[in-house]
């Protein structure tokens, strides 16, 4: 079965054409292009004969979609319903998908959720000590996002060290324009960083992660628009509110260069990272396995580094050398004898979305 993946980020669009045999699948073309493309790049990526199936990337799930499903207009529905918890993502990947369907329409098309790999996570971290009606009537609970990168980095670790993912305790850092961190016990995840939405949780490119519930409120009762706010927490916040530049790759060189405006904003992002990994450690009991993926995670050693500074206290050791060479693919970073292996790898949620669709279409 050849398989389209889409995944439908805040400014571009992730291709990937794959193909499953005897649940083998194999990478046969990849691109990246703006949202407005998809129409120009699908004929010479999809190719003849078209794909059998269409995965798609939905970042949020809310409560109903807790595996992937096969999409109709309800189901679109549905998923548009769900449009203001991730604002960012949601509506790139319903255009997305309603784009996809208009050119691809004999192909079956699946909707893949970031949040079903933490259905699991226990009510102890899922539940938010606000007032019943809004847990029940409204929702309001942590999801979770990146599920399905965390989900791979799971499996993926296992395979590079050789062990059995169900008896590690993994906390996987995905780090990216957007970022969380994961718990993820013996194949399972019990903790994450983000909340009810993916503004929450660690410091990200243009999004403030934790913040005070009570500074919206009383930024709108001085005079700014609610709905401004709720943009600037998405769009102009974290690291571009910070340095005024949100690639850490460019911070990371300001500050080289002297710029003490970007050393603090790298010193702000650091000290949220380490928090968390220290968090999703005691909701895990201990560590074995520290994993890093996403664009910041898998390609600049200098903010792996960063991130887990200080810690060695936990375990929590790079080996300079193999960290500095890791610029691609997956590798061990720490020391030989090392309490507690560092690692980095490269993020597949294209695999793990064709398979779910496998699985769907049966």
């Amino acid at each position: 079965m050849r398989t389209l993946v889409i995944n439908a980020g805040s400014s571009s669009l992730k291709l990937a054409l794959l193909d499953q045999d005897d649940g083998t699948v194999r990478t046969l073309d990849t691109d990246t292009v703006d949202p407005d493309g998809l129409a120009e790049a699908l004929p010479g990526l999809a190719g003849d004969p078209p794909p059998d199936a269409v995965g798609h990337r939905v970042v949020h799930g809310g409560d109903e979609f807790t595996g992937p499903v096969a999409v109709d207009d309800a189901v679109l529905d549905r998923i548009d319903a769900l449009r203001g918890l991730a604002p960012l993502h949601q509506g790139p990947a319903l255009d997305a998908l309603r784009r996809a369907r208009a050119l691809l329409p004999d192909a079956a098309h699946v909707a893949c959720f970031d949040t079903a790999f933490h259905r699991t996570i226990p009510a102890a971290a899922a539940t938010y000590a606000v007032p019943a009606r809004w847990r029940t009537e409204f929702g309001v609970r942590r999801y979770g996002f990146h599920g399905m990168a965390h989900e791979w980095s799971t499996r993926r670790t296992g395979e590079l060290l050789d062990r059995d993912p169900a008896d590690l305790r993994i906390v996987n850092a995905h780090l990216g324009a957007g970022a969380s961190l994961c718990a993820i016990d013996r194949g399972i995840s019990v903790d994450t960083t983000m909340g009810f939405t993916p503004t929450s949780g660690l410091v990200m490119g243009t999004r403030s992660g934790d913040l005070d519930p009570a500074v919206p409120p009383w930024l709108a009762g001085r005079g700014l628009d609610p709905d401004d706010v709720a943009d600037a927490l998405n769009r102009d916040s974290g690291l571009l509110a910070l340095a005024g530049e949100s690639d850490p790759r460019h911070i990371q060189d300001a500050a080289d260069d002297g710029d003490a405006r970007s050393a603090a904003a790298l010193d702000v992002w650091a000290h949220h990272a380490r928090a968390g990994v220290a968090a999703m450690i005691a909701a895990l009991g201990g560590l074995d396995v520290l994993t890093f993926s996403g664009g910041v995670g898998e390609h600049q050693p200098r903010m792996r580094e960063r991130a887990v500074r200080g810690l060695e206290f936990l375990g929590l050791r790079l080996d300079p050398a193999r960290n500095d060479e890791a610029h691609s693919g997956d590798a061990v970073l720490s020391p030989d004898g090392a309490a507690v292996t560092t690692a980095v790898v490269t993020a597949r949620e294209d695999v793990v979305i064709a398979e779910q669709v496998a699985a769907v279409l049966g």
